[in-house]
């Protein structure tokens, strides 16, 4: 007869249930709920018919009442949660054994409020998926913690607001399908304001010499000072190119030639020799944010690569949890450290006590542990099971968690850092001066289990000098040197930033790095992170008409705003008013609210043409050249003069030189005509380099001019083609098409049956659908549906008088009068919504809403011309060497 099971546990992931349900037997049953069961609901009609109306519904979360979030179970969770509760009916208790942070905690709350249990429920916590971590978590469950599920709720409610009220204002202004965040926004600020610097650098030119000594060993040293003065090096200038100092001197290209070919066969005489003891302690154990940058420093893993792995080896109970800000270690875990020392490493590398991290940044989470490895007793990496996948992502990432826990109790690396000054005599009497350094570990402590750490420059040992002492240069030669922009961004060093000013969460940064990549915010030149101009043009909107929602330190103070409301020193309904509604700052000044940010008032000051404008210069003719987002990719203008920006182009390197390069390369040359077709041949520059083209591509309107405008918007949506059927309805230009749609939304009561029969009738008697209707009788169609004819054919009447009002107006009145707003609105959908107000927004660049319709045709007829056949060239072929 098989074991019924006694207590049901439910952990988060299927992998991780498997592995502690073969520590609990049978009388425990192991579920996941395959993370989070519950969410806001993404539009309006997930929720209950009784909500669907309400003005908040696509927000989810009731802004006038106390901000009151309104769940939905997930679609893909349903099964899961049917499931759970059919093993619910059948145990004596259940315990919720989610993971212990804010996120674990509140999947606790929802499994509680969906599962609605009548057994004893308990919390679970546990940090390392250990029998014996697992066997003490049963014994000793605690309560649901309600602060951690309130900051959690604030958080995401906080999220929901920001992202469904701002990324709508991206898409009207710079393109669909962008996203605006709390941290992703300050993580895009922080990347574009690094490539502003960059282009706005300055290089400075200046020289060197170095000399390789010989005394009893070779050594080599630079050239440091000459005649008193000292020479300029690649620190001593600012962004401007500019020397920052007054005591340098800035060593040119002929003079250091000059220096190399007097100081031939010069004899050195040893100025000074400086001795300073050298001690470094290692680096705390990892915790989330530490764990990115490292494995991005050593293994070149981005940071969803490291948690990917790293999850992995948590679910197989290899390490501890690796969502933590802590540095700490428990005793057990400091114990257990110092016996591997003792049994690995010297008893030298073991210091008297055991090190006590504390964490340095801002409202870490004590209670959990640094990532370590996992178990009573640490297994070293060659003994993991990893055989014949050392290589592997798990199998490297727990090799460098072990050596940093490991390291973290170790002794601190010793030695001597020995400085040295050399004088000597040009044979034109020039005092010049060298210096070298380097340093002697004598005591590699913890280097013996991690290496070398981040900031630590590499060993160097000089010969054993005395002030007095006599040495000769064997050879000397100039160098060249330029002075370096800052350098960009890498995953690593952001994370490092944004962990600094205090943004975000260490659990969070994988993610939205992920997400400002996946947007086309960013790319990757090798680890650096280059914005795109789209990057540009949103920061720059979020800067001028957003900017306490970029500000670094108003977001690090919502940071610990939310920190406060897990606490219980901040209620979260007050705080989210003061986000939403507006409230004031520190100082006590007023701060508008997001609300009235997003106002259709405020919007309309925002002009996209200026958004996604990124001026570049002036040319000596005065005109002004300018870079442009582009609907599909980036692209020049000057004037009329268009030419897109080539792939793998960086910011930094679009100078007006280059722009003027690129735009004056031929837009085409016509190499000649097809035998077979007649058409032309043509080459062509392009994107990714120049191409062939057999017949020409139809010219579509530019970005700036008021087609392009109607073309970036999505006119392949639904709401779009209706308001543009209604819109050549009222201008008297309505095809079969544009009828049916406007006939089917919102339903008049001519069903698909009626529009085939008309639609025959039309057929047959060679005239359009519209006029069918006016031919209803003989069609044969129902008395019903003449009714419904003539109520649609006096609407049509009646649109058609709004064409002598301007055209946005015209564009909302007719709208209006078709009752397509009505219906619009009933769906409580703002992104179809807002894709109407930006049709209205584009009319106004338009003298009337006939010459709108006519572009639109125009544009139409050119999307319709059959496309010629490309291929592509070399990217080093000019157009010049095509035939």
């Amino acid at each position: 007869m098989a074991v019924v099971p006694k207590s049901l546990v439910i952990v988060e992931s299927p992998a991780k249930a498997k592995t502690i349900e073969g520590y609990l037997g049978s009388d425990y049953v192991v579920e996941s709920s395959v993370g989070h069961i519950r969410d806001l609901p993404g539009k309006a009609s997930q929720l209950p018919s009784a909500y669907k109306s309400e003005p908040w519904a696509n927000l989810g979360v009731d802004v006038d009442n106390d901000f009151k979030a309104h769940y939905v179970v997930t679609e893909r969770s349903k099964k899961q949660v049917a499931k759970l509760k059919k093993i619910l009916k059948s145990v004596e208790q259940l315990y919720l054994a989610t993971d212990e942070d804010r996120e674990g905690e509140a999947i606790a709350w929802h499994l509680l409020e969906v599962l609605n249990p009548t057994v004893p429920v308990h919390r679970m916590v546990f940090h390392e998926i250990t029998e014996k971590a697992i066997r003490e978590a049963v014994e000793s469950p605690r309560d649901l913690d309600r602060r951690l599920v309130d900051a959690q709720e604030a958080r995401r409610i906080f999220d929901r607001l920001y992202g469904y009220e701002v990324s709508p204002v991206m898409w009207k202004k710079v393109r669909p399908g962008l996203s605006a965040g709390r941290v992703q926004s300050v993580a895009n600020r922080l990347i574009v304001e690094r490539e502003r610097e960059r282009i706005a650098f300055t290089t400075a030119d200046y020289s060197s010499v170095e000399a390789e000594m010989s005394s009893l060993t070779a050594f080599e040293a630079s050239l440091v000072a000459l005649d008193g003065d000292r020479i300029a090096a690649g620190r001593d200038f600012n962004a401007q190119g500019e020397l920052n100092r007054d005591d340098r001197v800035i060593l040119t290209r002929a003079r250091a030639e000059d220096l190399v070919t007097s100081l031939q066969g010069t004899t050195f005489t040893v100025k000074s020799v400086e001795s300073k003891p050298y001690r470094r302690r290692p680096a705390p154990p990892f915790m989330t944010s530490t764990l990115q940058q490292e494995a991005s420093r050593r293994l070149g893993f981005s940071a969803s690569r490291t948690m990917g792995a790293a999850q992995k080896l948590y679910e197989q109970g290899f390490i501890t949890y690796m969502r933590t800000d802590s540095t700490t270690l428990s005793a057990d875990a400091l114990g257990v450290a110092r016996d591997v020392i003792r049994q690995q490493f010297d008893a030298k590398s073991l210091p008297r006590d055991a090190r006590i991290y504390k964490k340095k940044v801002k409202n870490a989470q004590e209670a959990h542990e640094a990532i370590r490895p996992a178990g009573e007793t640490w297994r070293l990496p060659k003994d993991l099971g990893f055989k014949g996948r050392e290589s592997s992502d798990d199998a490297r990432l727990y090799e460098l968690i072990w050596s940093r826990t490991i390291a973290s109790q170790m002794s601190d690396a010793e030695g001597q850092t020995v400085t040295i000054r050399l004088e000597g005599l040009g044979q034109r009497s020039e005092l010049v001066e060298f210096g070298t350094s380097g340093t002697v570990i004598t005591a590699p402590g913890f280097r013996l289990a991690y290496g070398q750490q981040a900031d630590e420059e590499d060993d160097r040992e000089l010969p054993n000098l005395s002030e007095g002492d006599s040495v000769t240069a064997s050879s000397l030669k100039s160098s060249e040197h330029q002075t370096s922009p800052p350098a960009r961004y890498t995953e690593a060093t952001l994370v490092r930033r944004l962990e600094e000013l205090g943004v975000g969460r260490p659990s969070t940064y994988a993610s939205i790095l992920e997400t400002i990549q996946r947007r086309r915010y960013v790319w990757k030149k090798g680890q650096a992170l280059v914005p795109e101009l789209t990057a540009f043009a949103t920061v720059g909107l979020m800067e001028n008409h957003f900017s306490h929602l970029v500000d670094y330190a108003l977001t690090a103070r919502m940071e610990d705003d939310l920190d406060g409301i897990s606490t219980g020193e901040l209620e979260t309904a007050p705080w989210l008013s003061d986000f939403y509604f507006g409230g004031l700052d520190k100082k006590g000044e007023p701060l508008p609210g997001l609300r009235d940010l997003v106002s259709d008032d405020r919007l309309m000051d925002i002009d996209p043409v200026e958004i996604n404008t990124i001026p570049i210069g002036v040319d000596e003719n005065g005109q002004l050249v300018i870079a442009k987002v582009g609907r599909t990719s980036p692209y020049l203008q000057r004037g009329e003069d268009i030419r897109s920006l080539p792939a793998g182009i960086t910011p930094d390197e679009i100078t007006l030189e280059r722009a003027i390069e690129i735009l004056e390369i031929p837009e085409e040359r016509v190499l000649g005509q097809d035998p077979a077709t007649g058409l032309e041949v043509i080459v062509r520059p392009g994107t990714f380099g120049p191409y062939v083209s057999l017949g020409r591509f139809p010219k579509m309107p530019v970005g700036s001019s008021p087609g392009g405008q109607l073309l970036s918007l999505p006119l392949h949506k639904k709401e779009l083609k209706v308001a543009l059927s209604y819109l050549r309805l009222m201008t008297d230009n309505a095809d079969d098409e544009s009828v049916r749609q406007a006939v089917k939304n919102p339903k008049r009561g001519i069903g698909d049956a009626a529009l085939k029969r008309l639609l025959q009738h039309g057929q047959s008697n060679g005239i359009s659908l519209l006029e069918a209707f006016e031919q209803a009788e003989q069609a044969g169609s129902s008395a019903k549906v003449q009714k419904a004819i003539r109520g649609f054919l006096k609407m049509s009447h009646q649109i058609a008088e709004f064409q002598s009002l301007d055209a946005p107006a015209a564009v909302e009145a007719c709208l209006d009068k078709s009752g397509y707003m009505k219906e619009l609105r009933s769906e409580v959908n703002e992104d179809r919504l807002a894709n109407i107000v930006s049709l209205v927004e584009t009319a106004g660049r338009f003298e009337s809403v006939d010459e709108l319709v006519q572009e639109l045709n125009r544009i139409n007829d050119l999307k319709s011309q059959p496309k010629p056949k490309t291929a592509s060239l070399f990217e080093t072929m000019t157009i010049e060497r095509v035939t």
